[in-house]
């Protein structure tokens, strides 16, 4: 069960509406501790001052904003507590806007928000989240959040309240200033390469499916650590490097598009050509059938037992 990380209330006009804020999502990474190779000495890491060398207790430690090269201003906690924004409990919504209308880039990260128990929340709340389904807008405003400001937007999704924390403008990067090539310009493309790129979209379009997708990188992590606890001895094979081949726009199109059309076109079990398929792709189907040993396989032993298997 989730545990609350914020408590306090969303106020719009003159409702208010007590809430609790959970997080939506979950880094699922695989972590790992660093050892000495050699003696399996567990690495340590220490707060330690440049010069002396001796380690620093971590309540004489402050804070230094560096201003220009090799030069700090330091910063006390109790100059900082003067400026911090507040604890404040309200979320006050500023504005309502068209969720269209907000780039996916401005989001930074899910939260889920319920009503608070005993507080008589429920109605307004619902109120709340019916209202910005039926007109399709989503709430702006900001709150603080472990003493740092946060934009948000809240919206409705499946019967719930979402609040996204979101970058402020400035935080976001102008890409025509900060990254080379684009925009790109001076680029023509024909009507008939816009066209087939149109039908490989169109071929490779279906419904939006999370379930589909699978860190199939960790999951390999996880089966190898499986692996060596139970003492098995594995053998590593070098990635091998991708060449680059450079390849006829069109005929790499069409072909494509005829790719596409056969996958969706063939029923579940018929053959297939597995050499035409990646690694990740053949161990993603070996993995969906279970076969045994999959995550050491190289890719021509994924070919043959996904043969053998079909």
């Amino acid at each position: 069960m989730a545990r609350a990380i914020w408590s306090g209330s969303i106020s719009f006009g003159l409702v208010n509406v007590p809430v609790k804020l959970f997080s939506a999502t979950e880094q699922k990474d695989v972590s790992f501790h660093q050892f000495q190779e050699g003696t399996g000495q567990r690495i340590r890491y220490r707060r330690v001052a440049e010069e002396s060398g001796e380690e620093v207790d971590y309540a004489d430690i402050v804070k230094g904003y560096e201003v220009e090269k090799g030069r700090h201003v330091l910063v006390t906690p109790e100059e900082l507590e003067s400026v911090d924004p507040g604890r404040t409990r309200t979320i006050e919504i500023e504005d309502f806007v068209d969720l269209a209308e907000i780039d996916p880039i401005y989001y930074e990260k899910s939260y889920y928000l319920a009503p608070a128990e005993g507080s008589g929340a429920e109605k307004p709340y619902a109120l709340l989240l019916r209202g910005m389904e039926e007109s399709g807008k989503v709430a702006i405003g900001r709150f603080v959040l472990r003493t740092k400001q946060y934009l948000a937007a809240i919206r409705p999704a499946g019967g719930v309240l979402v609040l996204e924390t979101m970058y402020f403008a400035d935080e976001v990067r102008d890409p025509s200033a900060d990254v080379d090539g684009v925009p790109v310009e001076g680029v023509e493309l024909s009507e008939r390469e816009r066209a087939i790129a149109g039908q490989l979209i169109e071929s490779l379009s279906s419904a939006w499916e999370p379930e589909r997708y699978a860190d199939t990188y960790r999951q390999r992590v996880l089966e190898l650590i499986e692996r060596k606890a139970e003492g098995e001895d594995v053998v590593t094979e070098p990635a091998r490097a991708d060449e680059g081949e450079v390849v006829d726009l069109m005929a790499a199109l069409e072909a494509s598009v005829a790719a596409a059309r056969q996958g969706r076109d063939r029923s579940p079990s018929a053959d297939r050509n597995w050499d035409e398929l990646s690694r990740d792709e053949l161990y993603d189907e070996a993995q969906r059938r279970d076969i045994p040993g999959r995550s050491s396989m190289t890719k021509q032993e994924l070919v043959e037992a996904l043969g053998e298997a079909s």
